[in-house]
């Protein structure tokens, strides 16, 4: 079993509004309510460590969901920060050598089918595996007026999604060696990549969006509409 930590400490400014953007309504309850359901509706997650700015006041307390446990811990000023408090809080008897997934609590559309294969593809790796999604855009490279400078091959490039999948003891290892030597992390996978570890990319849906604007807010109720409960 499988415990999730969801950094959940920004206040996700590019959307707008006094709420912070995890806690904005969808389809009639917070935003984060429907990514803790879709993580602690599947069979292979043990209980979920949610991690809030110290002076969140909208969180609800929740304490478990769907007969799982929901522990907190206060986060930091970087996502890195927040991720790593996570790790720390977590329980005693979650150890080194156990898997664990980390997802942004702005997507609620994370399908059970790519979280199965994230486990299971990353488990069989060793290392952990991030599900991601090949880039299909033509990518331009831009000077500094503002025009092209040129086109980036896309060839072997992929755009980083949610979750991600590591042990405990490796996660908490390469995101402290990383604080230490001040480099901003911008997801876990490039905390481990810069102590020399190569996790597994798993193609996942593109429909795992990360609500960032008030369109992806639109578009995620569209999506949890129609997706399985």
């Amino acid at each position: 079993m499988i415990w999730a930590v969801v950094p959940a400490a920004g206040r996700g400014s590019r959307l707008g509004g006094e709420i912070p953007k995890q806690h904005r309504p969808l389809l009639g309850r917070p935003l984060i309510r429907h990514t803790l359901e879709r993580l602690a509706a599947h069979p292979r997650i043990a209980g979920l460590l949610v991690v809030l700015a110290r002076d969140d006041a909208f969180w609800p307390g929740w304490r478990e969901l769907r007969g799982k446990p929901v522990l907190t811990a206060t986060g930091g000023a970087e996502r890195a920060d927040s991720v790593l408090a996570g790790v720390r809080a977590l329980p005693a008897d979650v150890r080194a050598q156990d898997w664990v997934l980390v997802h942004d609590a702005a997507r609620p559309c994370l399908r059970h089918d790519d979280l199965d294969r994230l486990i299971d593809h990353g488990s069989a790796h060793g290392v952990g595996a991030i599900l991601a999604t090949p880039v299909s855009d033509t990518l331009k490279r831009a000077a500094a007026d503002g025009s092209i400078a040129h086109t980036e091959t896309r060839a072997g490039l992929w755009r980083a999604l949610t979750p991600q999948l590591f042990r405990r003891g490796t996660l908490q290892r390469a995101l402290e060696a990383a604080t230490l030597a001040g480099i901003a992390i911008t997801d876990e996978a490039m905390a481990l990549e810069r102590i020399g570890l190569a996790p597994l990319l798993v193609e996942g849906a593109a429909d795992n969006i990360k609500v960032t604007t008030a369109a992806d807010l639109a578009f995620a109720e569209f999506l949890l509409a129609r997706m399985d409960p």
